[in-house]
Order: structure tokens, then sequence, then C-alpha cells
């Protein structure tokens, strides 16, 4: 069984944690009340805004040290959902894995909508959780978790993929704002 701590306590966390818990792992959600809580996973969930990051950096970085920590961010700009906000050849998980250098940082779960997770499906189809990194080992232990409450998981590459990860996070929810496509849809991966 792996222990995976769920940093944010709204509807990603409590949807990952639910996933967590589906596949017979142990969750810990930390909210921002939980402050003097420790982090107590092998695998940490940043399911917080991008806005949030560096204070959860600032306030956590020794605890985050070895372990995996999953950025779910979209760095996107929420008053015109018109750009992301990091510069054209970075992503959120870039600036993170700099900011944590003894830590593990991969990508995952920002192209999906909580309501996918909680579901298993988008369209009728398994919901895929990409994955993007640069350690293997780190991915493959995110992976198992995602495939042991059923969902697909895929290895998307290396950590400079978090930038098309996030692309494509940013469309999903552009499109959701839009009211061009719902909360509890999205894309699909077709084998």
């Amino acid at each position: 069984m792996t222990k995976i701590s769920i940093i944010g306590t709204g509807n990603m966390g409590k949807a990952i944690a639910e996933l967590v818990v589906k596949g017979g792992n142990e969750a810990q959600l930390i909210g921002h009340a939980d402050a003097d809580t420790a982090v107590s996973g092998d695998i940490v969930v940043l399911a917080v805004p991008y806005s949030a990051l560096s204070e959860v950096v600032a306030d956590r970085a020794t605890q985050l040290t070895g372990k995996v920590v999953a950025d779910i961010t979209n760095p996107v700009n929420f008053e015109t959902f018109d750009s992301l906000t990091v510069p054209p050849d970075g992503s959120a998980t870039s600036e993170l894995a700099a900011a944590l250098p003894e830590s593990h940082v991969v990508k995952a779960f920002n192209t999906n909508f909580a309501a996918t997770l909680a579901s298993g499906q988008v369209g009728g189809l398994p919901t895929t959780v990409f994955i993007a990194g640069d350690n293997d080992d780190a991915k493959l232990i995110l992976a198992q978790v995602v495939t042991a409450a059923g969902l697909n998981a895929v290895d998307a590459g290396s950590l400079a993929r978090a930038r098309e990860l996030e692309s494509i996070g940013f469309q999903q929810i552009a499109l959701a704002a839009s009211e061009k496509i719902s909360w509890s849809a999205g894309f699909a991966l077709v084998p």
C-alpha cells in the first residue's frame, strides 16, 4: 500500500483522494487550515492553484525532499482565459522542479476534471491520466496508484512535456468556462 498526501481539499484534491482509496492505497488530505500537519506520504499531490505553489514550497520544501511531488496545476490567466501565465518555453512544473531540486517532480492530473476522475470515465472510455517527468521510478509509482483505481495512466515523456500538458489543460478549462463543454467532459485517449 502506498500513502499519498494531497495538499488541497477542493474538488480535485477530494477526487484524487477518492481515487487513491479506491485503488487500495491510503490518502492524507491536507487543507489550508492544516498548516501544522506534516506530509506523511511517499507521493505528494499539490492540488492547489498555480498561484499557491510558491507558498507550498516556502512552507513545506523540507518535507517534500526525496518524495514524488505531483503538480496538477494549470497556470491559466483566470481573469481572461486567454493565455498561460508562464513563459512560452516554460511550465509551472519546471518552475516547481527548479524550486524543489531534491524532490522527484512530475506533472499529472492537470488534463482531468474532478468529475472524470470520480467517475473514472470520459465519454464512456476510461479516464486517462498523463504523467510527465524526468524520473522513471516516480512516474511508475504514480501510474500504479492511478491504474489500481481502474484508470489509465500514460507516460507522457520527460518533464519538458509538462508545457504541452498545461496547454491541453488550458484548452479544456477554456472550453468549459465558455460552456462549449461541461465540467464533466474532457479529452479521451483511444488506444
